[in-house]
């Protein structure tokens, strides 16, 4: 058992959708379900969609990808991971969820891609 640790989860979000709403809420769910099985394992789990997608919206977002959206979306996961102990990298390909991978990797912090991999919080 470990201290409790922030834990950013990056998956696919956009990523092999072509911007289908129905797919991209998929990917979302992914990513929420990792959260949901970290928060359980004493962990606080966070992803960027959750914090982002909002303030994009107040920012006057219509559509995923719009400059509302490019504001939010990735700058916020940059923030998030800065500020992380570890990032879970949920499999499929996504550049921004490699991006984080790499800003994890570059300040020494941990990178996960299972849940399996994260000892339980005390």
């Amino acid at each position: 058992m470990t201290e409790p640790l922030m834990i950013l989860v990056a998956g696919p979000y956009r990523s092999g959708t072509d911007d289908d709403p129905g797919r991209i809420a998929a990917n979302h769910r992914r990513i929420q379900a990792a959260c949901l099985d970290l928060f359980r394992a004493g962990h606080l789990a966070v992803n960027g969609e959750d914090l982002a997608l909002p303030l994009a919206s107040l920012a006057g977002s219509r559509t995923v990808g719009d400059a509302a959206f490019d504001e939010m979306f990735h700058p916020m996961g940059r923030r998030l991971v800065a500020r992380c102990d570890g990032v879970l990298r949920l499999p499929g390909p996504s550049a921004g969820s490699d991006e984080m991978v790499a800003l994890a990797e570059a300040r020494g912090a941990p990178v996960w891609t299972s849940v399996d991999e994260i000892p339980a919080a005390r």
